[in-house]
């Protein structure tokens, strides 16, 4: 029992996701639309990217990003470098990706470079890049290609809608980057070792399938194509044939994680008192409810919950958008960023919890207002 509660402890977000899945099963009589309305799509992919990423990382394929970074020689300029990674291309393979990607290659680099005091700093402003940067295209996060699905507006008036924040959020990053380093933007970092080790001859074979897989991922997400399955399965069938004990490492916390919040959130909008609540009281409030709702279930259950009740689609955009900075659970981008940090320092979760809300905190009080007045002239 101890040991359950230890891990229970440990394991926050997974504590909290079952409770609230558990909860809701009390709120509405579990029906057969239940597992119908489980993004499954959504945990379908995160599934195929977490395996292929371990095997990213057991064959060493960040090696060229490893390099590149080796010829910075300033804490600033490795940070804007790994931030910025994150802020421009989660556009293109989603905020989740994106921290998937570059987190692990920040504690990485700053590990080898003896900077670990920043690791936490860093990867917080990272959350930010993901959750801010991604926000720009329709397919950059989960909630901005359903709402994007549901508008019927053209890409470019999306971005159009999006850009203003989108830049704004670039300029604040870059001050909190130059904020953290305050005291000396000079600040050098020195590479103890080579923290690229040198790819093996004989396992250049595994190295390409990863990176065809990896390919086939971005693909299967950019192209919205309805044979995603088709894609996991050649996923799942490659690994199993090639390299199966990366299935052994896969994050399957964070996949249970996920599915609590969907079981939550499909649940929550079966109720029809809560329907009915909400019908009356969400339209032309769109905004804040994004952002509170998301409070409690994160953001892109909450996309899904709102819509039917929804006036201004772009208001209820932007609070989705914005409810990552205020908790963990506003954005499962931020779920993601703590289960990879808390793999490599397991007694290290209040910590995070402490520096990741202080930053974010600090970045919300700035954006959440003039978001707010955008949402009330920028309709679609």
């Amino acid at each position: 029992m101890k040991k359950v509660l230890e891990y229970l402890k440990k394991e926050m977000m997974l504590t909290i996701s079952v409770l609230v899945a558990v909860i809701s099963l009390f709120i509405t009589k579990p029906s057969s639309e239940l597992l119908k309305n489980i993004d499954w799509h959504t945990l379908v992919t995160l599934f195929m990217m977490l395996t292929v990423l371990e095997g990213f990382k057991k064959e060493n394929i960040f090696r060229p990003l490893l390099k590149s970074a080796e010829k910075i020689t300033s804490m600033a300029g490795i940070s804007f470098f790994v931030i910025f990674g994150v802020f421009f291309s989660s556009m293109f393979v989603t905020n989740d990706v994106s921290l998937i990607i570059f987190v692990p290659l920040t504690i990485i680099l700053f590990r080898a470079g003896g900077k670990e005091k920043y690791i936490l700093p860093v990867i917080s402003m990272e959350n930010i890049a993901a959750i801010r940067g991604s926000l720009l295209m329709p397919f950059g996060s989960p909630q901005n290609l359903f709402i994007f699905g549901q508008s019927g507006v053209s890409v470019w008036n999306f971005v159009l809608h999006m850009l203003p924040l989108w830049v704004s959020s670039a300029l604040l990053l870059s001050a909190f980057i130059l904020i953290l380093y305050r005291k000396d933007l000079h600040e050098k970092i020195v590479w103890e070792g080579n923290c690229a080790e040198p790819w093996s001859p004989k396992r250049k074979k595994q190295r390409i399938v990863y990176i065809c897989l990896f390919v086939l991922i971005i693909l299967t997400i950019i192209t919205r194509t309805p044979y995603w399955l088709g894609s996991a399965a050649i996923v799942f069938v490659t690994v199993l044939l090639f390299d199966r004990n990366v299935f052994f490492k896969t994050d399957y916390v964070l996949l249970i994680t996920f599915f609590c919040f969907f079981v939550f959130s499909s649940q929550i909008t079966g109720n029809e008192a809560i329907s009915f609540f909400l019908t009356n009281a969400v339209g032309g409030h769109e905004y804040f409810w994004g952002i509170a709702l998301s409070q409690v279930i994160s953001n892109v259950p909450a996309s899904i919950v709102l819509y039917p009740f929804t006036k201004n689609l772009a208001a209820l955009l932007y609070g989705v958008d914005t409810a990552g900075l205020c908790s963990i659970i506003g954005s499962l981008a931020s779920v993601i960023n703590y289960r990879i940090y808390v793999r490599e320092y397991p007694k290290n979760g209040m910590k995070f919890m402490k520096v990741f809300t202080l930053i974010s905190w600090a970045f919300f009080i700035i954006v959440v207002i003039p978001g707010y007045l955008i949402s009330k002239y920028w309709l679609f």
